[in-house]
């Protein structure tokens, strides 16, 4: 069976990437080493791993990264704390009266 993983780096600007691969160790390397000038990460390294959880369908993984992606940078922590508690809270609009 094979597996997905969706990751969370943290850049060395304090930026998140969020991705997917099938590979993590070879893609957090290909990160690491810049092997892609034309990527996020390029000008950011080092990265580091903070967060990843594995699929057994892509598409379920692709679905992971692309709704990370759209959070903010405090609930993306929280998911990388554990503290999942914390994350319906994070995805409320707070409107002001």
């Amino acid at each position: 069976m094979k597996v997905y993983y969706a990751y969370i780096l943290k850049c060395s600007d304090n930026t998140y990437y969020t991705g997917i691969t099938s590979n993590l160790e070879q893609r957090l390397f290909e990160h690491q080493s810049g092997i892609y000038k034309s990527s996020y990460t390029f000008s950011r390294r080092p990265v580091e791993l903070k967060y990843y959880t594995e699929f057994s369908n892509s598409g379920m993984a692709i679905d992971f990264e692309k709704k990370i992606k759209k959070w903010s940078k405090v609930k993306k922590e929280a998911l990388i704390n554990s503290e999942y508690d914390k994350l319906p809270n994070l995805a409320k609009k707070k409107f002001n009266n």
